[in-house]
């Protein structure tokens, strides 16, 4: 299933060239941090008012497709 990324872009000149959000001084990263932080769609977008859904979903989407794979066992604690 390919994905286009749309709203993902990276520029040399715009955070050292992390992956932002349609350009803005917004990593991927942040936006992961911030959907983590706010179980309420509401409140994330009250503090991030420049975010559309289509953010968040490309985002997320971004983000599995640039994990890798492969199984880690996971040592239990």
């Amino acid at each position: 299933m390919a994905t286009t990324f749309d709203r993902i872009t990276r520029d040399p000149k715009v955070m050292n060239g992390q992956p932002c959000v349609r350009g803005m001084r917004l990593t991927v990263r942040r936006v992961l941090e911030a959907m983590s932080s706010y179980s309420n769609r509401d409140e994330l977008f009250a503090e991030f008012p420049e975010l559309e859904n289509e953010d968040l979903r490309q985002a997320l989407a971004f983000a599995a497709a640039s994990l890798d794979d492969k199984t880690v066992e996971v040592q239990n604690a």
